[in-house]
């Protein structure tokens, strides 16, 4: 329990790390932003995570482990992120087209 605990305050944290000063209120997404991007499976079983969005632009993904390190980074122009190296746990992902950041759990089985 503690652990669920010490991982929400972490995401928490984590998020409001990528805000600064008044660019953060004007950062928040809204309905329209929340969905431009979106992954499915999650959780996922298998070594592809798929993300879309509805301006079929490329999209920069980081993924990022409970430390906060950057376990991967890739520039997708298609809808399929390839997640093989990363091992069962949880993760978080950050995701951005243009000016639009989107931060969320990943957890790969």
């Amino acid at each position: 329990m503690k652990k669920i605990y010490l991982l929400l305050i972490f995401i928490g944290v984590f998020s409001l790390s990528f805000s600064t000063g008044v660019q953060a209120q004007s950062s928040f997404n809204t309905t329209d932003q929340k969905e431009e991007i979106q992954i499915f499976p999650n959780p996922v079983s298998g070594d592809i995570l798929n993300v879309t969005s509805k301006s079929g632009k490329s999209i920069t993904c980081r993924v990022f482990n409970v430390l906060g390190k950057t376990v991967l980074y890739k520039v997708i122009t298609t809808e399929k992120l390839n997640i093989s190296a990363l091992s069962p746990g949880v993760y978080v992902l950050r995701m951005k087209i243009g000016n639009i950041t989107q931060v969320q759990k990943l957890v790969r089985q």
